[in-house]
């Protein structure tokens, strides 16, 4: 992994944490909008990095509903 991987993981990691912590689901645009001022390269690669977690979470937030919701139909199911 190169420096700008690197330091793109790294951004897109706090700048995620500081999204949840003050509720701006596009604070990361903001952050990007800075890096794109000054390297592209490193604005680029901090969107990808953003926005691959931001998919990997989206894609675990489904796969838990859809537990939850089959965990509950056999509950219902057994309680019959």
């Amino acid at each position: 992994m190169g420096t700008i991987e690197k330091l793109a993981e790294k951004l897109a990691f706090d700048t995620l944490k500081v999204q949840d912590a003050i509720g701006e689901d596009r604070f990361y645009m903001e952050v990007a909008q800075v890096l794109g001022a000054a390297s592209q390269s490193l604005e680029e690669a901090f969107l990808t990095e953003v926005r691959v977690r931001l998919a990997e979470q989206k894609a675990r937030d489904f796969i838990g509903a859809k537990l939850a919701k089959i965990q509950s139909d056999l509950e219902e199911k057994a309680r019959k």
